[in-house]
């Protein structure tokens, strides 16, 4: 006899139990004291900002923008498999209870993300509205309904196919969102407020007619929760390694440039799988890439005088540690044991691609303070990530090696 609640049970506690594995690699020591380091920062240095923030600052737009984007970011969290068409499909009518859990506890994780964005948010808001921190859970009550009745309309988008009616989904539902949110941190009248709300209800209303003779497009939905776990599979990729993830491959010729500094000789031969690997596998460039431009953000608009090396260093020491497991990426591979090469060259290879990221890297930070107008100190950040990336590649990083070994 199918019982839905069971299949939900065991689907929750299975997911629950493969992303704790993981995160337990990724939320490590290293890990978690640079981010307390960055969020005590960050809180210092906002603090200082909001303080000498003008009145007239546009806080309500702002709120509206970011905060619109997350309520309409609203994905559901289905814990479908690719079985599912096959032997959930002629269930889809007993399911009902099954997708009503997981529309719940999509709301609950999305709750805690609107949650600390509108805590993030509130010190600006209470600077520009008198000092009030008052409206908080009012705020965050209007909120969360707001996000129910987004989650609510997506599921019933998902029951089109057309990528069409998808994408003006999410563009109807933003401009609604934002709509809605600037009028409310704006404290504007009701007679504004509740007709631009009861948009999101009549959304609502017409799309449950029109879904009436659809069905479910299981396709899409288990297209949808693989393509989420893959993301969260490449991330965790980076610090230990993920069996269940698809590699595809894709001739991506505009990063040949990239590879013609690199003669094709056999002692070279780790030289150019490491660097091919750094920029196609994974997502180790977009590691490299995103953990720049936050550290170049937060040095220009954040930091100021000494403070700006250090967080340069902090910024490359995230970048080096995470990109630690690229050395690994081909360890279970049967024909790298084929080279005619032996192991020290492998480990030089990795340190001289290790040795380049990273003193690119400082020159781009360094590059950033320098914008600012400040030589002396740019001249200091770019030294530093130099013995930085030195010290890290040939004194502390083949440690690390030899004890993964």
């Amino acid at each position: 006899m199918f019982n839905e609640n069971i299949l939900w049970k065991e689907r929750l506690a299975r997911t629950s139990k493969e992303l704790s594995s993981y995160l337990r690699y990724i939320f490590n020591g290293h890990l978690v004291i640079v981010l307390v380091f960055l969020l005590g920062t960050g809180a210092y240095y906002y603090q200082g900002w909001v303080k000498e923030m003008p009145l007239d600052y546009p806080v309500p737009a702002i709120m509206a923008v970011f905060l619109g984007i997350l309520l309409t970011y609203s994905p559901i969290f289905t814990f479908l498999t690719e079985a599912d068409r096959i032997f959930l499909l002629p269930l889809e009518t007993k399911l009902h209870g099954y997708f009503r859990k997981s529309l719940m506890i999509s709301f609950f994780l999305q709750a805690y993300l609107l949650l600390m964005l509108l805590a993030l948010f509130m010190p600006m808001y209470a600077k520009v509205n008198g000092g009030s921190f008052q409206g908080f859970f009012p705020l965050l009550a209007v909120l969360l309904l707001v996000k129910w009745l987004n989650l609510e309309i997506r599921w019933r988008i998902q029951y089109y196919t057309e990528q069409n009616v998808l994408r003006s989904d999410s563009a109807v539902r933003f401009a609604v969102n934002v709509g809605f949110l600037y009028l409310l941190f704006s404290s504007a009248s009701y007679l504004y407020i509740v007709p631009v709300g009861l948009l999101f209800v009549l959304l609502l209303i017409f799309f449950n007619g029109k879904i009436k003779t659809k069905g479910l497009k299981w396709e899409y939905l288990i297209e949808q929760e693989e393509r989420r776990m893959t993301a969260f599979y490449r991330i965790a990729n980076m610090f230990t390694d993920v069996p269940k993830l698809k590699n595809a491959v894709k001739r991506r010729k505009w990063l040949d440039p990239l590879y013609s500094g690199v003669p094709y000789l056999q002692e070279k031969i780790y030289a150019h799988l490491y660097i091919r690997t750094f920029s196609r596998s994974g997502d180790y460039l977009g590691l490299f890439v995103r953990l720049t431009l936050i550290g170049a953000a937060v040095i220009y608009f954040i930091s100021y005088g000494y403070g700006q090396i250090l967080l340069a260093i902090l910024f490359m020491y995230l970048t080096a540690f995470q990109l630690l497991p690229l050395f690994y990426h081909h360890e279970n591979k049967l024909w790298v044991k084929l080279y005619p090469t032996g192991d020290a060259n492998k480990e030089t290879s990795f340190k001289q691609l290790m040795g380049s990221i990273l003193s690119l890297q400082a020159f781009l930070l360094a590059l950033t303070v320098l914008l600012k107008g400040e030589f002396t100190t740019a001249i200091l950040t770019l030294t530093a990530g130099l013995l930085f990336s030195y010290l890290y590649v040939f004194l502390y990083m083949p440690k690390r090696l030899q004890t993964k070994d």
